[in-house]
């Protein structure tokens, strides 16, 4: 008895030492996804301004939806920050389900894997070292020219928008092809507008908010890291008090049986 006491005891100090060192790693990704995400909001700024300044025109405007959309799905390439994935594969999966998408960009494995099953035959595209460091107008660039490599009438990009430091949420932006714009006669209504000024503008508006939403999906991203981290560092305090407890009791439980043995012992010599 006495030695399965103490074996207990062993593996409560054992795993009282793991969830210690757990709690370590936790708050120290805490502290890291707490300077990214303050460099992440202070980034998303800027870029909310040059968003919402390219999307004003299809906004003011009325561009016809047609059916041949393609989607592009912004992630990153990792975990460990709650339900920022997830959520967005499930906002996926019920377009899916309403209607069939049948060409979709990937960008970032975590949407890539969880999509696989289920959307695997209308990818057309997929991008990965996403998140790992800051996205750029670079990175932006890239996307936009995979985008335009392919034939569409509509492209619906779908992220997350952060809100504040615990909330985010899924949302689609809407942007109409070079065809689409020039079969809206009031675009034409401005001066010194052709197809070639048009292309142009198309062509650095997509840019400017692929952008604006991998700033905003990279704000979400490290917002939902930090509190997901903190949420891990607390349970793990809890844990440890936990244990704590429980080691003491058995300590004692413990001290107490070899103290009877030994007197139950002495006595039976006498």
């Amino acid at each position: 008895v006495g030695a399965r006491g103490m074996a207990t005891l062993k593996d409560i100090e054992t795993r009282l030492k793991s969830v210690k060192n757990i709690k370590k790693i936790t708050s120290s990704m805490k502290m890291v996804s707490a300077a990214k995400f303050t460099r992440a909001e202070k980034a998303l700024k800027p870029a909310r301004v040059y968003g919402a300044g390219a999307a004003s025109l299809y906004e003011k405007n009325e561009f016809a939806e047609g059916d041949d959309k393609l989607v592009v799905a912004i992630s990153s390439d990792r975990g460990l920050c709650g339900g920022v994935h997830s959520g967005l594969g499930r906002s996926l999966k019920a377009t899916h389900a309403e209607k069939a998408i049948e060409k979709c960009i990937i960008v970032g494995d975590k949407a890539r894997l969880i999509l696989m099953k289920t959307m695997s035959d209308s990818f057309l595209a997929t991008f990965n070292n996403v998140g790992k460091k800051p996205a750029s107008f670079t990175d932006a660039l890239d996307i936009s020219e995979e985008i335009i490599s392919h034939d569409y009438e509509t492209v619906d990009v779908i992220y997350n928008n952060f809100v504040n430091v615990v909330s985010y949420n899924a949302q689609t932006k809407h942007i109409p092809s070079l065809h689409t714009v020039e079969a809206n006669d009031a675009i034409f209504s401005y001066d010194e507008v052709d197809t070639e000024v048009l292309r142009c503008y198309q062509e650095f508006t997509l840019a400017n908010v692929v952008h604006h939403c991998l700033k905003e999906q990279e704000a979400s991203e490290q917002s939902a890291r930090m509190n997901a981290m903190e949420n891990a560092t607390r349970n793990a305090g809890e844990m440890i008090d936990k244990l704590t407890l429980q080691y003491n009791r058995t300590r004692q439980a413990v001290i107490t049986r070899e103290l009877i043995e030994i007197i139950s012992g002495a006595n039976a010599l006498e």
